[in-house]
């Protein structure tokens, strides 16, 4: 596990790239004002685990549980279908295809949500992605396309089709010029931290947020730096294979980074989201990246706990675990109270 002090905290990265990027939305009310529409929107619980607090010698360990969101099994749901419902309650989403590229749970979001509001979905996966996934999205409706050994390649293609055929695209990710979707697509995710503000009693020394493209990260830290402003230190747990935002941290810049697949699928994400980059330039304390080891670690402790998840929903945990010297430099103290996300269900 290595750790990458962010001098960016406050002001953020001044970059040409990121001049017209526009900075995470914090307000989670439309969110929910939309939400109380929605029959399936009901709040996922937080839960104080002492055996995990025990585990990682800190007073208090509590996780914000999404694996039964909107029964769709992760955070996801609050994104790509809500960008949908905006849509529909504009008057333009019905016979609408909107295209996307997935490696889990982005994909579902976006069958879901189409096949709600009488649109259809069309989801790019690539090769590594189980059958088992590319069913699931067939049963919400879905058109699925393979393409690429990669999560990138997939992304290309669903953009080509897009520009070519006059689709919508609808990607968890941003960059120069496709800001509009993603940055609601983020609004959504407002709603899980603003539930956790609402029932924690005070608030956390620590938030730790695992990161793809960063999304889920700059979302919730936008919102926890709203309601409780320098309180939480705040950190943000990649894959050792997938360091995107870590190194466009350490490098002054948005890059990308090459590496080997990890098994935390929904996070070996190479390039960082640019909306979320700017966020956490300026929300963030640190950045984590964590082994693969690391990772099941993690996901093995919380399922001991009673919290099975992957290595992907479990990374935040995992990165609380941490001990020796890097536990002094993210202040892991006993007296430490301990905010992490559980972001997905098992895979099945």
């Amino acid at each position: 596990m290595d750790y990458t002090h962010n001098p960016y905290r406050g002001a953020g990265m001044s970059h040409p790239q990121l001049d017209a990027i526009p900075w995470p939305l914090a307000d989670a009310a439309p969110v929910l004002e939309l939400l109380q529409r929605c029959p399936r929107a009901g709040r996922t619980p937080l839960a104080h685990v002492p055996e995990l607090a025990q585990a990682a010698g800190v007073a208090d360990m509590a996780i914000k549980d999404e694996r039964a969101r909107m029964g769709m099994g992760s955070f996801k749901a609050l994104g790509a279908a809500y960008v949908i419902a905006c849509d529909a309650r504009d008057g333009v989403a019905a016979g609408r295809t909107y295209v996307t590229a997935s490696a889990g749970n982005h994909g579902l979001s976006v069958a879901a949500g189409a096949a709600a509001f009488g649109a259809r979905a069309r989801i790019y996966i690539a090769e590594t992605v189980p059958e088992g996934f590319a069913e699931r999205l067939r049963g919400l409706g879905a058109e699925v396309v393979r393409e690429g050994t990669v999560y990138e390649d997939s992304m290309a293609a669903a953009a080509q089709a897009a520009e070519s055929e006059g689709l919508a695209l609808l990607s968890d990710s941003s960059w120069a010029g496709y800001t509009r979707r993603p940055h609601r697509l983020m609004e959504g995710y407002l709603v899980l931290m603003a539930e956790a503000v609402s029932d924690l009693a005070r608030a956390p020394t620590h938030i730790l947020l695992q990161a793809g493209v960063g999304g889920l990260a700059a979302a919730c830290a936008a919102h926890a730096r709203a309601a409780w402003g320098d309180a939480p230190l705040i950190f943000v747990v990649e894959p050792e294979a997938a360091p995107a935002l870590t190194a466009s941290i350490a490098a002054g810049a948005p890059i990308e980074t090459p590496g080997p697949v990890s098994i935390m699928g929904r996070l070996d994400c190479k390039a960082p989201s640019l909306i979320a980059l700017k966020g956490l330039a300026r929300d963030a304390d640190g950045f984590l990246t964590i082994s693969e080891a690391e990772a099941r670690a993690g996901t093995a402790a919380a399922e001991a706990a009673g919290f099975a998840s992957t290595p992907s929903g479990a990374a935040g945990l995992a990165a609380a675990l941490a001990s020796g010297p890097l536990r002094e430099r993210l202040a892991l103290t006993d007296s430490a109270r301990v905010l992490t996300i559980l972001s997905e269900a098992p895979e099945a």
